[in-house]
Formats: structure tokens, sequence, C-alpha cells
């Protein structure tokens, strides 16, 4: 229990944590001091945008409140005359560095900064003059870069550092000229970004932004492509803060609403193909048990984990499982059995993946991911890039009724697959399924809760027909780091280990809705700490719910075996399903002409 110290806002007393910043104290007092640096409290403390300062007592200048901690009797004005003037300018002058083209901005609606302008009644153009150069970095493609909008914040530098520990960001250039990329100002594809989107989380305005493949749906559409579309577990749990949704509401129902009015030919619910992968890992797990392979087992369905092993730790691709992930299985499937089944020429299938991932759209266009030359998956949308769909197409989310995804042959599906979407869900789903292949039995009572919670690492054992197990989940590849070291050291007492790229799993994927307290005056005011285990608690309780609740249950996959695969690890199963690794990737390939940002 922190201690508390009384401090003074505006001469009213106030009890508050002690070491707490003035930043975050008058939050809980019930303040909001404008800001656009502050990345959590204290963890992006660079005091550099100078938009959240306020008078303190006894301090000859203006302290900015983010990096100024709390003591017993301190007292604060945020209504000081003084401190009111110096953030307006300080916002002004951020202003005119800044290239305006809000109207056309995808970020509009959702801009830190240009909400914080309103705040202190920024004047516009007040300063007009020399701009900073800018570059253009469209050649990724999970992550867009224009530094024309980028205000030096710093966030998306410590969120690529403490998030997953990698670092790919950073100041380049110095005074006027500083800009924020990876080193030497390349291009992402140059570096080992593993484009898993957490920079884009944390961006205030639209200097990072996920890549725009709406146009490619477009192009789809006017090419007469028959177009079906899949939704990713984790999306159901977030989509709806898109449109004022309070955090944690289940949307299942409007998702596939929705959906279903956009056009498609079919949309159906991924945990169909987040039950096929299990049916195949799980298997895979079990030979590997009977077998000389290395150990530990480590999964493979989070694709920014995928470039993160392959840049860092190509050594251990060995220990990777060959399935690709749900994304690539159902497409795969939608090109070979459904449109064998329904009499489509799979050159003319259009398969849309709508994720909260960004760096699916980069996994999408690996050269792994084809069959017999024809992409598994053609189009990739992130969960805020549908709520653009939904809002273009004029569709009213309030008055959208609650319906069901379609069914036909690939739409049943389990609460296992559901889970997928949350750190340890993957592990809790194939340990169901493997108990069942090991013992003939079902695994009582089905929930498996040593791999559930938002911990960076977990770990568990378990007994299986006198098998005795080891395992451990983690999730962003700070965390990754540790346990890789120690299978690289030798030191791994694991059987089986689930990575996930982002921490906390897909509910905080880098394509998920912008949690940004300035534009959610009706959540808790510890929303930015709470916000991941709302949304997981939307998909653990609707695997509750689920009638079927273990992967080799659901009747359309044991329908798909028996009538196409036959069995998992089958040769057609292993010609669509699985896939191989670049063991040669290299983290800082020499730029080209094409792979140059544009400059200007």
């Amino acid at each position: 229990m922190a201690k508390k110290v009384t401090i003074y806002i505006e001469d009213r007393p106030y009890l508050v944590d002690e070491g707490q910043s003035i930043l975050e104290a008058a939050k809980s007092c019930g303040f909001n001091i404008p800001n656009l640096c502050n990345w959590r409290d204290h963890k992006c403390s660079l005091a550099s945008c100078r938009v959240c300062l306020v008078k303190v007592e006894g301090e000859r200048r203006l302290i900015p409140s983010c990096a100024y901690p709390v003591r017993d009797g301190l007292r604060i004005s945020i209504s000081d005359p003084a401190a009111v003037s110096a953030r307006r300018t300080s916002v002004e002058l951020l202003l005119s560095n800044h290239y305006y083209n809000c109207q056309a901005c995808r970020k509009n609606g959702h801009c830190e900064l240009l909400e914080v302008a309103r705040e202190v009644g920024a004047r516009p153009e007040l300063y007009v003059g020399a701009k900073t150069p800018t570059t253009l970095d469209e050649i990724a493609p999970g992550i867009v870069r224009d530094t024309s909008k980028c205000i030096l914040c710093g966030k998306c530098i410590e969120a690529c550092k403490e998030s997953q520990g990698i670092g790919i960001l950073g100041f380049e250039n110095r005074g006027f000229q500083t800009i924020v990329g990876p080193v030497a100002n390349k291009s992402f594809v140059n570096v080992p970004c593993i484009q898993c989107g957490q920079c884009t989380l944390v961006c205030p305005t639209g200097a990072l932004m996920e890549h725009n493949d709406i146009p490619k749906l477009d192009k789809a559409s006017q090419d007469h492509k028959t177009i079906i579309a899949f939704v990713a577990p984790a999306v159901r749990a977030a989509i709806g803060e898109e449109f004022g949704e309070k955090i944690g509401t289940n949307c299942t129902g409007k998702l596939a609403a929705a959906l279903h009015r956009l056009g498609f030919y079919r949309c159906f619910d991924l945990n169909f193909g987040a039950d096929l992968t299990i049916m195949e890992e799980a298997t895979e797990f079990v030979k590997r048990l009977s077998q000389h392979s290395p150990k530990p087992l480590l999964t493979s369905c989070s694709p920014g984990w995928i470039n993160y092993i392959e840049y860092n730790y190509p050594d251990l691709l060995p220990h990777l499982s060959t399935c690709k992930s749900p994304q690539q299985m159902m497409g795969a499937i939608i090109k070979s059995y459904y449109a064998e089944k329904k009499g489509i020429d799979r050159s003319q299938i259009c398969v849309v993946s709508i994720v909260p991932c960004t760096a699916k759209k980069f996994e999408r266009q690996r050269k792994e991911m084809k069959v017999d030359g024809i992409d598994d998956v053609d189009v990739v949308l992130t969960t805020r890039e549908l709520g653009q769909l939904i809002r273009r197409s004029g569709i009213i989310w309030s008055r959208l009724p609650n319906e069901d995804f379609d069914h036909d042959l690939i739409g049943e599906n389990s609460g296992a697959g559901v889970i997928f979407g949350v750190t340890g869900g993957v592990m809790e789903a194939a340990i169901r399924t493997a108990y069942h292949i090991i013992t003939n039995q079902e695994m009582e009572p089905v929930n498996f809760t040593p791999v559930r919670g938002l911990e960076g690492i977990k770990e568990a054992s378990l007994s299986i027909a006198g098998i005795n197990l080891n395992i451990a989940v983690c999730s962003g590849m700070k965390n990754a780091k540790v346990l890789l070291d120690a299978i690289r050291a030798g030191n791994s007492k694991y059987d089986f280990i689930e990575v996930m790229g982002c921490p906390g799993g897909c509910i905080n994927g880098g394509g998920q809705p912008y949690v940004f307290p300035v534009f959610l005056p009706d959540e808790d005011p510890d929303i930015w700490y709470t916000y991941r285990e709302k949304r997981a608690k939307v998909l653990y309780e609707e695997d509750k719910g689920k009638p079927i609740r273990r992967s080799h249950l659901n009747p359309d996959i044991q329908k798909l075996y028996k009538d196409f695969l036959i069995n998992p690890g089958s040769p057609i199963a292993e010609k669509l399903l699985h896939t191989s690794y670049n063991f040669h990737r290299e983290p800082y390939p020499e730029p080209t002409e094409k792979t140059t940002p544009i400059t200007k």
C-alpha cells in the first residue's frame, strides 16, 4: 500500500499516493492536465512536448507535470495564467511543424494532438515558417511511417523498447532536423521490425498507422471476385469501441450483422480456423513427445513472433511448430475444400481476413503462404480498418441486431477457438485436445486456469496418463527473450511453450482500437491499465457459454477430416496447413531503390 500524502490543487487539499507524478495524481483527483508525451506513468518521462506545464509553489519555472513527483504539502496550480498561456504556446509550436491534412487523415477522430489543441484553445497557424524535412515510409506491408505528422513525443520509442524489448525506433538527427525512425532513417523493411504495431497504439497523431488495405478490397469487388471474409476472436472483444461501446463489451452478434450488410459472399468466424490449428498442433505436440524432436515445442500462430525468432534466434527454428496460423489455414481451406464443395474457381475467390494484428499483413504475403502459386489470403484488415469500412458503408452500429456468422461447411466453432485471442488461450485449447489424443477421454474440468492471466510469463505443470509435462506461456518479445535464452543455453525445463507477439495476446494487437483516455470520459480513470483484462474477459465468457468447448468435438472439423483431410498431419494436411521458415533472414538488408523511403 503506497503512502498517502496531501497535495493542494488550486488551494484545495487532496490525498494521493506518494511518488506519483503530478499528472497522475491530478487525474486521480478529477483533473485532466493536457499531455502528449506521457505513456503510462513514468514509462515515458521525456517531458518533451511541454504541454502539461503547471505552476508549483516554490519553483522558479513552470513544471512539466508528467515528470515531477508529488510530495506532502505540494501546492499546484493548473489554472495559473502563465501555465495556461504556456500550454497553449507549446501546442501552437507543435502545430507549426505539423502537416495540416486533418480532414483526410485516417487518425481524425482519434488524434490526441487535435483534441489537445482544442482543449488549450490553440490558435491556428500562429507560427509559420520552415518545416522539418519529412520521410514517408509506405514500403512495409503492416505499418506506415509519416514523419510530417510526428511531434517527437517518444512514446513509440518507449513502446518498442519497453513492451517488446526490441528498440527499432529512435531519435534520428539533431535539432530542427530531428525525426523518429529506424536507424539511419531506413524503411521498416530494412531493419528487424516485427510489424507488431505496438507503436501505432501509442502514437498520438497519424505518424504511425497500419497500412490501409481497404482499396484492395474495393479492387476485388470491382473485379467481381467471390469475396469471403472471416473474423478473428479478439475482434469481437474490441470492435464496439470504434462506435462508443464500453471497453469489455461482447459484440459478436453485431459484428456478424455488420459483415452481412457489407455484401460479402460468406462471413465466417475464424474460431473454426483456430479449432483446425489445434487439431494439427496438438497432434504435432503429442507426436513430438514420443520422438527425438527438439524440445520444447514452440507455437507458431503469431506472425510478429515468427518475425522475431527468424531475425534473432534462427538456430531455434527447429523448435517451432510447422502449423500455419489460423488465418492462413482458414484461407487455404476456403480455397480448396470449400471451393471444391461449392464449385467455385479458387482463383476467383478473394479471402479477406479481419484481425487485430498488423503483422498479419506481412504474414499474408510471405512466399511460404501459397498453395500451388495462389495466396491463402488476399486482403488483411485490422479491427480499426473494419470500423472505417462499417462507417463508410453507412451502417448504424447502434441499430444492428445480433446475428450469427454463416454456417456453411466451415462455420461451427468451439470455445477453445475463442480463447485464441488472449495470452494462454492457445495453450489451454491445445491441452484440452492433447489430453483427448493421449487418453481418448475428455479433460475435466475443461478450464485450465494456470495459464490464464496477463502476466508476461506464466508456467504450469500437469500429468496426462502418467506423462509429466512442464509448459510455459509468454506474450511480448521482451518476455519471449527470457525463455529463448534459456532454450539456447540448454536450461529450459519446458515441453511446450506458447508465445504471443503482443503483450496480452491478440486482444492487445497492433490493429485494435486506440485506448486514449482523453477520448474515453465514461471509462474508469485507470482504463489504460485495465483494458486488456476487460477484453480478455469477453473471450473467456464466450468460451464458457459455448455448447462445444473442445476443438476436436467441432462437428464441422470432424467432417472436414472425414471428407477431405483424412487425419491431422496427413499429406494433404501437410500441403495446405503446414509451412516452413526462413533460417537465413537478414536483419539489416541493404536498401534498394524500391526499399528506400521518400524524403522531402
